[in-house]
């Protein structure tokens, strides 16, 4: 094939210049009616090397108006690289592993005031490194709500239990005062 249109070529070469510009009209004029039929037509490999490969040929401004732009070139070269890439198509984020899922619901479900960062964090301690977001989407999957409306109704004993350490700290709270020079 490669010879067939290297003979070709050269035939071409032989040519007086009036009929390639009889050729080139005629050719001309049938690309504009075939673009007028079939506006995306399918090229195979050695088309598209020839025609990457002249069109470099060819002045800036009829170059624009080519079947083959250089972003063709580009889409084409992109997609041979997909096709050739051999690293493993991994997307996303790895999945997460079912005992962290357990133990996401368990620390959600015992303690309803825990949100998202809480958990995180707890988890951290555990050893195992979740980001916030997948806690989240964890508990949306599982149709467990956020932290303020899993512990809607606060009891005052409850209220109580949280700020038992906040309340003894103001008995002892003490302020010198600086006009009088007294202890308050």
């Amino acid at each position: 094939m490669i010879f067939v249109q290297l003979s070709e070529w050269l035939v071409l070469l032989s040519r007086s210049s009036a009929s390639k510009d009889i050729e080139l009209l005629v050719l001309r004029h049938e690309v504009a009616v075939l673009r007028r039929t079939n506006s995306h037509p399918r090229l195979d490999w050695a088309d598209r090397t020839v025609l990457a490969a002249f069109v470099r040929q060819l002045p800036s401004l009829l170059r624009r108006h080519r079947l083959v732009t250089p972003g063709t070139i580009l889409r084409w070269h992109r997609r041979l690289v997909t096709k050739k890439w051999t690293y493993p198509n991994r997307t996303g984020r790895p999945p997460i592993d079912d005992t962290i899922i357990v133990l996401i619901t368990r620390m959600a479900q015992e303690n309803t005031s825990w949100g998202y960062r809480r958990i995180q964090g707890e988890l951290l301690n555990l050893g195992y490194r979740v980001a916030a977001s997948t806690i989240r989407r964890v508990l949306q999957r599982l149709r467990i709500p956020p932290a303020p409306h899993r512990d809607a109704d606060t009891s005052w004993r409850q209220f109580l239990r949280t700020q038992v350490t906040t309340l003894l700290a103001c008995d002892f709270f003490h302020v010198d005062c600086a006009v009088t020079l007294k202890r308050v």
